[in-house]
């Protein structure tokens, strides 16, 4: 069996919870519940005729209150920079942890999950901006923890891309 830990990263409030109870649960709350620390989940899954262990750390959100620690990082093999399409500001922070991962555990898979697609009257982030990224080699997906679009192929996506690392 593989075993392949994912760090969830991003700012407070951006659906990194919601989108790993999807993931290993199919439930979606509405309860916002701020995580302290860290919580681990696990979720096997099959990826090109493997099956891998996924150990989903959901690391509390960085706000200018708090950093995210680095410990915490140590052993990722992948993460998710989820941003919040309703805040624009959750971009920039995404990119700033990005950057001190990549400085903790050097060059791992990431993906960039726009969260929160379902509420699109409400969206500060265009359709050009996520674009432009895209063109520029990031991997982009857009979910919605509360619908599940996008979820699981963002999750099968980053296992499939550390698989190849």
């Amino acid at each position: 069996m593989i075993k392949k830990k994912i760090c969830m990263l991003g700012a407070f409030s951006v659906g990194k919870t919601s989108l790993v109870q999807h993931f290993v649960k199919s439930m979606f709350s509405e309860k916002y519940l701020t995580t302290v620390g860290v919580k681990i989940d696990k979720k096997t899954v099959s990826v090109k005729d493997k099956e891998v262990d996924l150990l989903l750390w959901d690391i509390y959100g960085e706000d200018e209150f708090q950093k995210v620690k680095t410990s915490y990082l140590r052993g990722a093999a992948g993460c998710f920079l989820v941003v919040d399409l309703t805040r624009r500001n959750t971009l920039d922070t995404a990119f700033v942890l990005k950057e001190r991962t990549e400085g903790a555990v050097g060059n791992i898979p990431f993906i960039l999950v726009f969260n929160k697609s379902d509420l699109e009257d409400q969206w500060e982030i265009d359709d050009s901006t996520i674009e432009r990224l895209s063109d520029e080699g990031f991997t982009v997906i857009r979910t919605s923890a509360k619908t599940g679009v996008g979820v699981e192929q963002s999750f099968l996506a980053l296992a499939e891309k550390m698989l190849e690392a």
